[in-house]
């Protein structure tokens, strides 16, 4: 029998507060649905300007003396000033008609802009739409193409294919190639300036300083980060009974060996006692080929343990850090290093991208 107190809205799973968030984030994730109306409107002031443009052009070109010499060889003279008599005129009007209502609709929605306060002043609209308010001049009349191409690109946002994909990408690949030409340009005009710049023996040692000087904790680093991984432990080594470590102590006893052996007061002395004169002599040699020995092994023992190593490094690397800048040999190294860059650079900047991409084959 089922319970009286349960009732079908208490069975039903309620939603947890992690799936409310996320519900939230994906509604607002969405990208709001486009106003029909004004989608509608703006596909028609694309078709109204694309057209108007198209016959700005089409009259520009057939009324120029161009067109009036290409019609007198193609002997098409009388068709080309039936145009220009009978269809001139009318299309200026109509030119005209549709310039004031660009500029009533112009007027229209800044009045909007301003009640619904879109902008954080009312006068910035005009700013914000300087090609449109340009563009109501007949003299600047190709600006339109502007607005064309803002009502475009809203509408491909949207996902209205307005123009067909191959043209899309050609048109891309055209504009990063004319991007990438022009970049290349000045990068390549900023670097032969550069580099007249390091001929210059002031400005040259003057760039090493500065750069030096606000690098100079970063070269420290580096220095003693290398000794530490290359000189250290082979300093190391020596602490202990390496073959290193081995052949400097022998070395050191053979050379006490030696001194003792040409001393010729020590022998001189050893020889007045009878016997055991020349037995001692042997005897102290190896005991100084021993001592050597025992101090290069004391002294590495010493003198090469870890904290000591790593203060000598650390002190090599700030000396080096500091050292002094105004030094021939550095300079011309330096610089030798900066115009190898500046060149690797340049090299690279003069490969043209854009002809190793696959638009070229489309």
């Amino acid at each position: 029998m089922p319970n009286p107190t349960t009732s079908p809205a208490t069975d039903t799973k309620k939603p947890l507060p992690n799936q409310l968030q996320d519900s939230s984030k994906s509604q607002r994730s969405r990208p709001p649905a486009p106003n029909r109306l004004k989608l509608t409107y703006d596909i028609v002031i694309l078709m109204a300007i694309s057209i108007d443009l198209f016959f700005i052009s089409i009259d520009a070109i057939l009324m120029s003396n161009f067109s009036n010499n290409v019609a007198n060889w193609l002997t098409i003279s009388e068709q080309l000033s039936w145009y220009q008599i009978t269809l001139h005129d009318p299309l200026r009007t109509a030119g005209g008609f549709f310039t004031i209502f660009l500029i009533t609709e112009l007027l229209v929605r800044w009045a909007i802009a301003i009640k619904e306060q879109v902008y954080y002043r009312w006068f910035f609209f005009p700013f914000v739409h300087w090609y449109e308010v340009l563009g109501c001049f007949p003299q600047l009349r190709a600006l339109r193409l502007f607005r064309a191409v803002v009502i475009g690109r809203r509408l491909y946002q949207l996902g209205y294919q307005v123009l067909p994909q191959p043209w899309i990408r050609r048109i891309r690949f055209y504009i990063d190639l004319l991007l990438e030409e022009l970049s290349d340009r000045v990068i390549l005009t900023t670097i032969n300036n550069y580099k007249q710049q390091l001929t210059d023996p002031e400005m040259r040692q003057s760039l090493i300083e500065s750069t030096i000087a606000r690098n100079r904790e970063d070269i420290e680093a580096a220095i003693l980060s290398l000794l530490r991984q290359e000189v250290a432990p082979q300093l190391q080594k020596l602490a202990g009974k390496s073959n290193a470590s081995s052949t400097i102590a022998s070395a050191v006893g053979h050379a006490i060996q030696d001194g003792l052996a040409n001393t010729p007061e020590l022998r001189r002395y050893l020889r007045l006692i009878p016997i055991a004169g020349s037995l001692i002599e042997s005897q102290l040699q190896h005991i100084g080929h021993s001592i050597g020995e025992n101090v290069v092994y004391s002294l590495n023992a010493r003198l090469l343990d870890d904290e000591r190593i790593d203060a000598l490094m650390i002190a090599i690397a700030h000396g080096i850090a500091h050292i002094n800048t105004s030094n021939a040999a550095l300079e011309t190294l330096l610089s030798n290093i900066i115009a190898d860059s500046l060149n690797e650079f340049e090299a690279q900047i003069k490969v043209q991208q854009w002809k190793h991409r696959d638009m070229l084959n489309l």
